[in-house]
């Protein structure tokens, strides 16, 4: 353990893992997060022991940074499949609560630094193996929420509905203030943490006609369909208040932070605007309220 810590670099790129056949396992592994090559790559659970880490080597090598060589080992016993630390510098955590060892359950979500795999066990591996493969093409693997992708095609979709049906739609555009400080003050791992509970925090307060999706980076988009200018104003404003009132907390570490929030709303008889337009005016009002101080809604 001390001597993994003394070489471990905290946020080093590890090797690129191999792809691994599932054979007749009763269990694998899903590689979800990060984006790469590595993604969607599964992992066999068919012996009594398995190594994740770093090491190319391994029978489980992963991607994404704060990765220890020899990271943690699944195993069986009688009572099912476990996961145990191996003394890693940043840490295993099963369902985002961090752990020495842990009896695993299907679905389970593993995270070795910034890499999250998902377990899956049973009889349907194959269904819940292809289930989860479309969800990985429209979500973001870290924080849960709806990807760029999806993102786009929904906001399409909802504007040619508005124009066709002659109701307004709105659209936020959202970015964490001072990011890179947070990133450069505790890592990147603290910085992948204040996304993650950025989410935890906004998704409750989207209706669940609205989406809620990472464009990129630490900046997030909301659809807010059938909703004017004022409506959306309020739900923004509600948004930021909720983020500037307490701390992002990382382990033991409490960071504040607040969001910057651009409004574009397409109007019922107003300026006929494509996606590409509304985006490029939620951006500009993100932009202009960030240059006007931070921690405010502009639209």
């Amino acid at each position: 353990m001390g001597d993994d810590k003394n070489k471990t670099a905290f946020l080093q790129a590890p090797n690129i893992p191999r792809k691994t056949s599932p054979g007749n396992a009763d269990a694998v592994l899903l590689a979800i997060y990060p984006p790469g090559p590595g993604m969607g790559r599964r992992f066999a659970l068919n012996k009594s022991e398995h190594v994740v880490g770093r090491l190319e080597e391994l029978d489980i090598p992963l991607e994404g940074d704060g990765l220890s060589r020899r990271h943690a080992r699944i195993y069986r016993d009688q009572l099912g499949w476990w996961i145990e630390d191996l003394g890693s510098t940043n840490g295993t955590h099963v369902n985002e609560v961090r752990i020495t060892k842990q009896l695993l359950n299907d679905g389970d979500a593993l995270r070795c630094g910034v890499a999250i795999c998902k377990f899956l066990s049973g009889d349907n591996i194959e269904a819940a193996y292809h289930e989860e493969i479309y969800r990985m093409s429209v979500t973001d693997g870290m924080t849960g929420v709806h990807n760029k992708r999806f993102f786009l095609e929904f906001l399409e979709r909802e504007v040619a509905g508005a124009l066709r049906q002659q109701t307004p739609l709105s659209l936020v555009m959202i970015d964490i203030d001072h990011f890179k400080k947070i990133n450069d003050t505790h890592g990147h791992l603290a910085g992948d943490a204040a996304l993650k509970e950025l989410c935890r925090r906004l998704k409750p307060r989207i209706r669940t006609t609205d989406l809620l999706a990472r464009y990129g980076g630490e900046e997030f988009g909301a659809v807010l369909p059938q909703t004017p200018r004022d409506g959306a104003m309020q739900i923004a404003e509600v948004l930021r208040e909720l983020v500037a009132a307490e701390p992002f907390s990382y382990e033991e570490i409490k960071i504040p932070a607040t969001i910057s929030l651009g409004l574009a709303t397409l109007e019922p008889g107003g300026e006929a605007m494509t996606p590409t337009n509304l985006i490029a005016k939620a951006d500009a009002n993100l932009y202009e309220a960030k240059r006007s101080g931070r921690n405010r809604v502009v639209g």
